[in-house]
């Protein structure tokens, strides 16, 4: 039970290549293809709200899941509108704002991933929520000029959070980054110590009680 949360995530990236596959069979025709893609996106949308809620329900929340849930919405998102731009039925600079955003937040993540996790905030699940409602409303097989139209301008509004968020998760990545340096300096500054201490047959910590006074001394 402890891994069905993490499968419904495996399970949400396997989805995505199939989709991908019944929109260029369907070959724009809005037909049954589009349909049975259309069902797989709504499916697969709907295992990111139920494998975070099984996740706290269960207390299994772990690692590979605050990384990989929000890849495996990244990956369904990006798939559907990079076949909707090369379809032309949405412009080209939304999913270009979008994947340049994801790709940085992405890369940030995991760069600081070994020292800590940095879970997706609330601002990059509203984001999430407004990108699969435009695509849930974009797919739709539809001749109803409406819902292409609403899906548009949700999809408008999720750029802007997109950018938003993306602004919130530099800063945060940043301040980890920074808050390692310090660590890796003082951690330097205090083998340096240590080193000059042993050279001068103290242990260390004397070499720290006298650097304390002789900071007293000059404060």
């Amino acid at each position: 039970m402890r891994t069905v949360p993490n499968l419904l995530t495996v399970l949400r990236l396997i989805a995505v290549p199939v989709m991908v596959l019944c929109l260029f069979e369907d070959h724009e025709a809005q037909g049954q293809w589009r349909w049975i893609a259309w069902v797989v996106f709504v499916v697969a949308a709907a295992t990111d709200a139920l494998d975070g809620y099984l996740a706290r329900r269960w207390e299994v929340v772990s690692s590979f899941g605050k990384l990989a849930d929000p890849l495996a919405d990244k990956a369904l998102v990006l798939g559907a509108l990079v076949v909707l731009a090369l379809q032309s039925e949405t412009p080209w600079w939304p999913v270009i704002v979008i994947a340049v955003r994801e790709a940085g937040v992405t890369i940030g993540r995991l760069a600081v991933a070994r020292d800590v996790v940095i879970a997706a905030s609330t601002g990059g699940k509203l984001k999430t929520a407004l990108q699969v409602l435009a695509i849930f409303l974009l797919l739709l097989p539809t001749h109803a000029d409406w819902v292409d139209v609403v899906g548009w301008w949700v999809l408008v509004a999720s750029v802007v959070v997109a950018v938003a968020t993306g602004v919130d998760y530099a800063w945060r990545i940043g301040r980890v980054v920074m808050a390692h340096r310090s660590a890796r300096l003082r951690s330097g500054r205090a083998y340096e110590a240590a080193a000059d201490a042993n050279a001068a047959g103290m242990n260390p910590a004397e070499a720290n009680s006298t650097d304390s006074a002789d900071a007293m001394e000059q404060g």
